[in-house]
């Protein structure tokens, strides 16, 4: 049934994609493009080895600790509840997420190559545009999470139950997965025939779809209902968790019931915020080829730093992730102590 889904949508889209009319420029005699040149950082060209050691280490960093978190979960039988069960699946996500972007910037920064592939193009496109999806029904489902064990503390237990929850995350995966692979799948068809440059540091669809040759005009309007349909809700349904939350905190009567009950939700309140700010800045507010150096920074912190910072911010601001990993290191030392 999915094959022939799949099918149906992709002739779906070469005959829309033949029905288009051409571009006013003759582009039929044009060589087809079969490589982009991401530009990245290249317009800074003293600071390559710089950037690259900042971002190997980033690299390291991002999967050692998000590894960390996911260990923490899987192994401690205090955290097996479905708070922590999200967020290890959140910090798998941030692992590849992270990996669909730094590696081809290593690669750029290190050898000086920033070529890619059309097709290599189109699949960084559609596993960042997946994973990216997906973070924002995992970070709905998380605050719905926190909105019931605060504001329905009597029937969280049976609400949130394991059923619930695998629900929710193949629900969150499944989503992503389907608005990115119509979206691809339309770009996908696309001939591109100059220029070939991408003013960015990793393959985004409204840049590429810009190099495409023809009419795109439906297709950028198909990318922007794609990106109100598929992240409005997950983005609403987190807003309107928080409020309800914020609204049952304050009216706790003592001041210490107040910061207990804000102290399970804040790392993810921190989170949120970082994720969502950055992205409604870069797109809506600097969305003009005037700002994109300002662009290119801001998006580092939702392609870079969040899946970095995530397990710091858990980690720090979280007494039981503290505790597991305290038990964790006093087992491996009683461990290697006993065997020495």
């Amino acid at each position: 049934m999915l094959r022939n889904t799949s099918s149906s949508l992709q002739t779906w889209a070469v005959l829309w994609l033949q029905s288009q009319p051409m571009a006013d420029t003759d582009w039929g005699n044009q060589t087809t493009i079969t490589k982009f040149i991401l530009l990245g950082f290249g317009d800074l060209p003293d600071l390559q080895i710089l950037l690259f050691l900042m971002f190997l280490l980033i690299c390291i960093a991002t999967v050692a600790g998000n590894t960390l978190i996911i260990v923490l979960v899987v192994a401690d039988q205090h955290l097996h509840t479905p708070m922590y069960f999200f967020l290890g699946n959140l910090s798998w996500l941030e692992i590849c997420y992270s990996s669909t972007i730094l590696p081809r910037m290593l690669a750029s920064l290190l050898t000086g190559d920033r070529t890619i592939s059309v097709s290599g193009c189109i699949t960084q496109l559609y596993f960042f545009g997946l994973l990216a999806s997906t973070e924002c029904y995992l970070l709905a489902a998380m605050s719905y999470d926190r909105y019931l064990a605060i504001c329905k503390p009597l029937h969280y237990s049976t609400l949130m139950n394991t059923r619930f929850c695998l629900h929710l995350v193949a629900g969150s995966w499944l989503n992503g997965c389907l608005a990115t692979t119509i979206l691809v799948l339309f770009i996908s068809q696309f001939i591109y025939c100059g220029p070939n440059e991408i003013d960015h540091f990793y393959c985004e669809s409204l840049p590429l779809i810009k190099l495409a040759c023809g009419d795109t005009h439906l297709i950028v309007l198909l990318d922007f209902i794609f990106a109100c349909v598929f992240t409005l809700p997950p983005f609403l349904l987190t807003l309107t968790s928080y409020v309800c939350i914020i609204a049952a905190i304050l009216r706790i009567p003592s001041s210490t019931g107040r910061q207990k009950a804000f102290s399970t939700c804040s790392s993810h309140l921190i989170v949120v915020t970082c994720f969502y700010g950055t992205i409604i800045i870069v797109y809506m507010l600097l969305n003009r080829d005037t700002l994109r150096d300002l662009s290119k920074v801001l998006s580092l912190c939702y392609t870079v730093l969040t899946p970095l910072v995530n397990p710091l911010i858990y980690s720090l601001r979280n007494r039981e992730v503290r505790e597991a990993l305290s038990r964790a290191v006093s087992k491996a030392f009683t461990k290697n102590s006993r065997e020495s």
